[in-house]
């Protein structure tokens, strides 16, 4: 293997290392440098190809778990990972004035399509999940994660220039970063407002991971939930359970003989969420999962009860999981896979927000926290607290847990808000509207956390713009430089 292909196996091993459940940001920052450096005074092609293995030792470490949920398309989305790499690779000028601008351009750009497409997005192992542990984090309640993420690519660029002793161009891209981290902390100042405390009580059952959906564990799961919501000792406004621990059977349903326990009822699961709601005087949001009343689909959705029974609203995840919750291309890869859900979920139609009797509550079920536009859904629909019951019990390793984790910090800091995330086996967490992770559970365990939060008002510039601006940003700087006079007339030393 010559030297080339080997820095690019390096740059992208270096990255991967930043991403959680690693998190060492530095190390990503000499990754995106090597890779810089890497594809410089090459033809389009060693641009391409350096890129894509650079793809490729990236996201095969930090996307690994997706094995055990889908073989068949765990190797479809590393595939589609690496030519979004190599594709910002090819687009970013061997040389030139404004190569390191197209650069940022290229991945920036590169970054919102795949967050969007294909499959409706797949926004993991993402260059803003690794930024959001470092000093410029900030930078995001400003333009959002593409921000971030050109952020985060601009540093690492500091960091090449420093080393070849251009330090004019080096401190250029020290102060951007220093400017848009400024902008993001000036940002919440000005456009946010806190509101009264809350009082909040984030349930995990606990139970074993990696185990997959039986109807014999339903009741199991219920009761782990309900046996920690009891241990609640002290008053609370607000209690959360994670997504999909209400799993009740269809109505008629018979206890098959290999179960232990009954089959738990929807009538049981309604009234025993009603007594606990009144026990605690509390708001409690709870995660349901059934099959719809025509039979067709499922439905995954949240409901927000009052203390005394009433369901003051109700939200149906929009953002369904690829493979897990919906299958692109069903009859194709059921000829690989036998492992397939047997009918999709039906996806919610309405605003990410519920209306409760401790104000309106802002929404991100599972999956959606990987999504800045399902919180500025949620957010600028009113949302003063986000919410995000999930459900990673089935998940192998704890790759996508953290990256979890790393996704709810961003959604905090873009949107300004406290940020709750509830999961039956791990990690739940309570999160600052400032990323800071207050209190997180570990795997596994039962465990109720508890914290004192504000409700805000008032939409950061990350909310009301969303990721346009970086996209115009984008399209206008990959069009200025695809022009022959700025790509450079300096002829390619190497092909390899």
């Amino acid at each position: 293997m010559n030297r080339p292909a080997l820095r690019s196996i390096a740059a992208g091993l270096l990255f991967a290392a930043a991403i959680p459940p690693w998190g060492w940001w530095p190390l990503g920052l000499f990754g995106i440098a090597l890779w810089y450096r890497n594809i410089e005074d090459v033809d389009r092609r060693a641009r391409f190809r350096r890129s894509g293995l650079t793809g490729l030792a990236w996201s095969v470490p930090t996307t690994i778990w997706m094995f055990d949920l889908t073989p068949a398309g765990w190797p479809i989305s590393v595939i589609i990972f690496s030519v979004f790499l190599a594709l910002a690779g090819s687009m970013t000028p061997r040389v030139g004035r404004l190569r390191p601008v197209a650069f940022v351009a290229a991945i920036v750009l590169m970054e919102l399509i795949r967050w969007n497409w294909p499959f409706g997005g797949t926004p993991i192992a993402t260059f803003a999940m690794a930024g959001v542990a470092t000093p410029f984090a900030m930078s995001a309640r400003l333009f959002g994660s593409p921000l971030l993420a050109a952020v985060v690519v601009v540093a690492a660029i500091a960091i090449a220039d420093a080393h070849r002793r251009k330090w004019w161009g080096a401190g250029l891209a020290l102060a951007i970063v220093v400017i848009a981290t400024i902008g993001g902390h000036l940002s919440g100042t000005i456009f946010v407002d806190d509101g009264e405390s809350i009082d909040v009580a984030v349930v995990q059952g606990g139970g074993p991971q990696n185990t997959r959906a039986d109807v014999c564990t339903t009741r199991a799961v219920f009761e782990r939930h309900m046996e920690a919501s009891e241990t609640i000792d002290r008053d609370v406004d607000l209690v959360v359970w994670p997504e999909d621990v209400v799993h009740p059977a269809p109505e008629g349903a018979i206890t098959p003989r290999r179960c232990e326990d009954e089959l738990l009822g929807r009538v049981e699961a309604s009234v025993r969420l009603l007594q606990l709601a009144g026990h605690l005087d509390a708001v409690v949001v709870s995660g349901w999962f059934e099959r719809a009343q025509d039979g067709s689909a499922n439905e995954n959705y949240s409901i927000a009860q009052s203390p005394d029974g009433t369901v003051t609203d109700r939200y149906d995840k929009v953002q369904l999981v690829p493979f897990g919750e919906f299958v692109p291309l069903r009859s194709f890869i059921e000829r690989f896979s036998d492992e397939l859900p047997a009918r999709d979920v039906r996806a919610g139609t309405d605003d990410a927000v519920m209306q409760t009797d401790v104000g309106p509550l802002g929404v991100a079920i599972s999956w959606e926290i990987f999504f800045d536009h399902r919180a500025r859904d949620a957010i600028g629909n009113g949302g003063e607290v986000l919410v995000n019951p999930t459900n990673g019990s089935s998940y192998w390793l704890t790759i996508v847990q953290s990256q979890q984790i790393a996704s709810s910090r961003l959604r905090a800091l873009e949107t300004d808000r406290w940020v709750l995330q509830a999961a039956p086996t791990g990690f739940s967490a309570i999160i600052s509207p400032d990323a800071q992770v207050i209190t997180r559970t570990g795997v596994s365990e039962q465990r109720v956390l508890y914290g004192t939060i504000t409700r805000r008002t008032g939409r950061t510039p990350a909310v009301a713009l969303g990721g346009w601006p970086m996209f115009l940003f984008a399209l206008v700087a990959l069009g200025a430089t695809w022009g022959p006079a700025l790509n450079g007339r300096i002829r390619p030393r190497s092909r390899g």
